[in-house]
Parts: structure tokens; C-alpha cells; sequence
């Protein structure tokens, strides 16, 4: 394989992150859900109402990685949106991690938490939380290796189908 370069996007790159963004759900996950179920969330999630709008918003962070000018996977933080308790303790969430099939196992995932993890240590977040499905172990085990852990369940929706999803959560204070 070729190198790998990480930087934070710009504006110029945010159709291609979109893409990205599309791509990597549909080869993650595109054969669990009705077609107009994954076409509605594409839309909402990568869509004009989604990824552009939070590119724009200062809550949110990004980071890219490419190879020979093209994007290979990418991480989102932002705003605590998932279902964590309300218990004055101040939250950052990975909103998103996805790497292209042919770069999985190549480091790229975790050169993209290695920064998140920075981030989220380095801003006045006492938790990092982040959801995972249930039936997806690889992820399960590599955000273990990051001292995540399962603390809840609750359904994520893709359209009108419900996933059952795990809630993980790292005490970074």
C-alpha cells in the first residue's frame, strides 16, 4: 500500500468527504436495511441537512485520511447527542469512524483515534462516549483496546429500522 497522510479537511473537501462518508456506510453496513430506509438516512446523514451542516458548526472537529489524493477514511467529534446520562459530567462524542475496506487493518483507524483521543483528552470533556452495533465485534474490540466500555443499549434508526446499538463510554476524568 501506498502512504498515508492525516490533516484536518477544508471546505474544498467536504463533497468528497460526503462521498466518503456515503461509501463507507453503504460497504459497512448498506445490505442490513430496505433500500429507502438507507437512501432516507444517506440523505439526512451525508446529505445537505447532515455532514455539511455540522462541517460548517465549530462544535464539530474532522479529520482525513488519504492516499495519492484521495480520501481513505475519516473522524468526526462533536456534541453529546447520544443517549448518555444526565449527570452533570461534561461529554465529547465520536460521532463517526470509517475507513475504506481496502485500508482496514493498515493503522489508519487508529492513527484517527489517536488523534480523537487527543482531542477529546485535551478539551474539558470528563466523558467520550461513542455507539457501536451490536454485531459489529471488530469495532467492539478496537475501541476496547482504547479503555472504552459498554455501559448501555438503546436504538440507533436507520429510516424507519431500528439497530440495536451499544453505548460505550471512556471516563477521561
Amino acid at each position: 500500500m501506498t502512504s498515508v497522510s492525516y490533516r484536518t479537511p477544508s471546505a474544498a473537501d467536504l463533497t468528497a468527504l460526503c462521498r466518503l462518508g456515503r461509501a463507507t456506510f453503504i460497504e459497512t453496513f448498506g445490505d442490513l436495511y430496505p433500500p429507502e430506509d438507507l437512501e432516507d438516512f444517506l440523505h439526512h446523514t451525508f446529505g445537505p441537512p447532515g455532514m455539511p451542516n455540522e462541517f460548517a458548526n465549530p462544535a464539530y472537529r474532522f479529520r482525513i485520511a488519504e492516499s495519492e489524493g484521495q480520501l481513505i477514511g475519516y473522524c468526526k467529534l462533536g456534541p453529546a447527542s447520544l443517549p448518555a446520562p444526565e449527570d452533570g459530567r461534561q461529554k465529547i462524542e465520536l460521532r463517526q469512524l470509517y475507513v475504506l475496506r481496502p485500508w482496514q487493518g493498515a493503522g489508519v483507524a487508529a492513527s484517527l483515534m489517536n488523534w480523537a483521543m487527543g482531542v477529546a483528552k485535551s478539551s474539558k470533556a470528563d466523558d467520550f462516549y461513542l455507539s457501536v452495533f451490536s454485531e459489529n465485534v471488530r469495532a467492539q474490540r478496537f475501541y476496547s483496546r482504547y479503555g472504552f466500555q459498554e455501559v448501555g443499549r438503546f436504538h440507533y434508526m436507520v429510516g424507519k429500522t431500528a439497530d440495536d446499538e451499544r453505548l460505550w463510554r471512556l471516563q477521561l476524568r
